[in-house]
């Protein structure tokens, strides 16, 4: 029978560094795999219905919180400002948000879902849930929930300066 691998070995086989190094014992490659996976996934889906992963995650970032300033939005979905002024404009040219100074401070642009953007987001929410579960067939409500702190424990993580 073989031995459980201590934590510290499992640590050391996933630290890039480190001299028994393992890709498979990574769980950054994992998380890579996986998001990658899943954007496939997604895009597979959106496509027939004229979306895209990207301007998804807009539209799901607004409906939770709306209105947001285009920065906020670079905070929630984590990309680059100009990234994601370009993915507004986007929605903006198809009618599904709209833009304007906000009233409290005319230099940040303001981003609201319209009526269009609303009924994009319910017809998306319904793809993504069949792609969602799909990828977490067989897991119980507290294996996500354990999941979900594990992530944003690492993403809180990432946001500190290395040691």
């Amino acid at each position: 029978m073989e031995a459980m691998p201590s934590k510290r070995d499992a640590l050391h086989r996933a630290d890039p560094a480190g001299p028994n190094f393992k890709l498979a014992d990574s769980p950054l490659y994992w998380l890579a795999r996986v998001a990658g996976r899943y954007r496939l996934d997604m895009d597979m889906v959106l496509k027939p219905i004229g979306m895209d992963v990207p301007r998804w995650r807009v539209l799901a970032i607004l409906t939770e919180h709306e209105p947001a300033s285009v920065t906020e939005l670079c905070d929630h979905a984590v990309i680059r400002l100009s990234t994601m002024t370009r993915i507004v404009q986007r929605l903006a040219d198809s009618g599904l948000v709209s833009t304007r100074p906000r009233d409290s401070d005319g230099r940040v642009t303001e981003v609201r879902l319209t009526v269009a953007g609303r009924d994009a987001a319910v017809s998306v929410h319904a793809q993504a849930s069949r792609i969602f579960y799909h990828g977490f067939d067989g897991f119980s409500a507290a294996e996500v929930a354990a999941l979900n702190g594990m992530l944003q424990r690492l993403f809180t993580n990432f946001g500190l300066p290395p040691r």
